[in-house]
């Protein structure tokens, strides 16, 4: 018979190897993974909607990181899907983002949204409305007063937001930030930009005839908050940034990137007033073609912005698509290229000129011989563009208001209204009424409390789009 000395032993033994293998067990996951390890339990739980082209490449960024995974995946066309559903098996997917939020909602910390413009606000604050981080594809939305709605729900709903112009993580505005404060171009009064988009179809009629929809693209999903329309050929997955109804055009696919530079530079926010015109088509002699559904080939806005902390007086910012390019600067060589070739950023100020290309690369100083040094004032992201993506899913990881993101919605949504308010203009020049054209020669007064243009009530129906019944956005400020 075992005395009660031993059993106590025997106890006091099993007690301490069980604490023993417990403290074995429970170990910094530095130390099993090395530095940088994340545990699969601690990594941020992604979904993303819209999973083919420019999605694939944003989740398989999120992915790399090394700090998310892609959970659940969503796309109404199961063609461009399908390297997605390859590169994460274990994902689980649906057709409807509305399905697999309300599903999947307890086990989704963040949302990546790269759909078509005119999808981008209702899935983005139904993400939002359920507390979900967003990452959202640039522009950040259709409508002006659809960026307006995100802004304030980015703030109401306390998560953590990034647009997917990648070039504000760039060191490039950084550098140009840097020498503007430092005052090596004086006070900037003027900024031009431009690009060779649209490299799609635009100014033309909408297509005629019905077309057999593919097996594989659910079209009443893809259409979502837009007016139903028969199915027609070579719209999906690229062409339609030429339509109004689904894209915003060059201004649309381009501007994000080039405005982000004199943006934060100058401090610009809301604009003042909005003039454009817009390149014609002629389909006979004399004969100008109508085609409201359409974007037009080129244009050329003008927007005003007020004076800013950073400015002396207000900024005049020159958008230009289709090829049309401003005047060379005479401090620019003759054989020296202009901005990137087919894009570019021009700051104009008092004591000098800065020049750059798209996601405000190769900053320079003009004449190109000027190599002025300046401290450095603002961190630069790791990474650089590649590194946007990382920051977000860091910032995601680490709370709101915790950690710098170079996009937030903050920043992003008024960047999108005011490329928005320039597009008010291009429709507006384009719009005719009982055959004449009332919007041209205009210059567009905006009352931005309200969200109205003041002068010229017809372009007003494009601040806020009518919905397609059953898509409707509802949102209250």
């Amino acid at each position: 018979m075992e005395n009660n000395s031993n059993k106590t032993s025997r106890r006091g033994f099993i007690k301490s190897a069980a604490t023993a293998a417990a403290a074995f067990m429970i170990v910094p996951r530095h130390v099993l993974g090395g530095n940088g390890f994340t545990a699969p339990s601690d990594k941020l739980q992604v979904a993303g909607i819209g999973v083919g082209g420019k999605g694939f490449s944003d989740i398989n960024a999120f992915h790399d990181s090394g700090k998310a995974d892609l959970a659940f995946l969503c796309d109404v066309d199961d063609r461009r899907a399908a390297g997605a559903l390859k590169r994460y098996p274990k994902a689980k997917y649906y057709k409807d983002y509305r399905e697999m939020l309300d599903k999947e909602h307890k086990r989704i910390e963040a949302v990546s949204v790269s759909t078509p413009d005119h999808q981008h606000a209702i899935q983005a604050l139904a993400a939002m409305q359920l507390g979900k981080h967003v990452y959202v594809q640039k522009p950040l939305t259709h409508d002006v007063w659809e960026a307006r709605a995100l802004t304030h729900a980015a703030k109401k709903y306390k998560v953590v937001t990034q647009m997917g112009n990648q070039g504000a993580s760039n060191d490039g505005p950084r550098f140009v930030r840097e020498w503007y404060e430092a005052g090596l171009i004086g006070d900037v009064h003027t900024v031009y930009c431009w690009t060779d988009r649209p490299v799609w179809p635009s100014g033309i009629a909408w297509p005629t005839g019905k077309a057999e929809i593919p097996k594989e693209l659910d079209w009443d999903l893809w259409l979502g908050t837009a007016p139903h329309k028969e199915y027609v050929d070579k719209l999906v997955p690229f062409n339609w940034r030429g339509w109004w109804d689904y894209g915003t055009g060059a201004l649309g696919d381009m501007g994000c990137h080039l405005l982000e530079v004199p943006f934060s530079t100058l401090g610009l926010t809301y604009v003042q007033d909005v003039q454009a015109t817009v390149g014609s088509v002629y389909v006979d002699e004399f004969k100008r073609g109508y085609f409201p559904e359409s974007c037009p080939p080129s244009s050329h806005a003008t927007l005003t912005f007020p004076k800013t902390p950073r400015t002396n007086g207000p900024v005049t910012l020159h958008w230009m698509d289709g090829g049309i390019q401003p005047a060379r600067p005479d401090e620019l060589g003759p054989n020296e290229i202009f901005g990137d070739g087919g894009n570019g950023i021009l700051l104009v100020g008092t004591k000098g000129k800065i020049l750059a290309d798209t996601y405000g690369q190769n900053a320079r100083l003009l004449p190109t011989s000027r190599k002025e040094q300046v401290a450095q004032k603002y961190a630069r992201v790791q990474g650089q563009e590649g590194g946007h993506y990382a920051q977000w899913v860091e910032a995601c990881q680490a709370g709101y208001g915790k950690k710098e993101v170079s996009s937030p919605f903050e920043i992003a949504g008024p960047l999108t209204e005011a490329l928005l308010m320039a597009n008010l203009a291009i429709r507006g020049a384009d719009l005719r009424i009982d055959g004449k054209y009332p919007g041209r020669n205009l210059k567009l007064l905006w009352d931005n409390d309200n969200m109205r243009v003041t002068n010229f009530d017809n372009v007003n129906q494009y601040v806020k789009r009518n919905y397609r019944q059953g898509w409707e956005m509802k949102y209250n400020f």
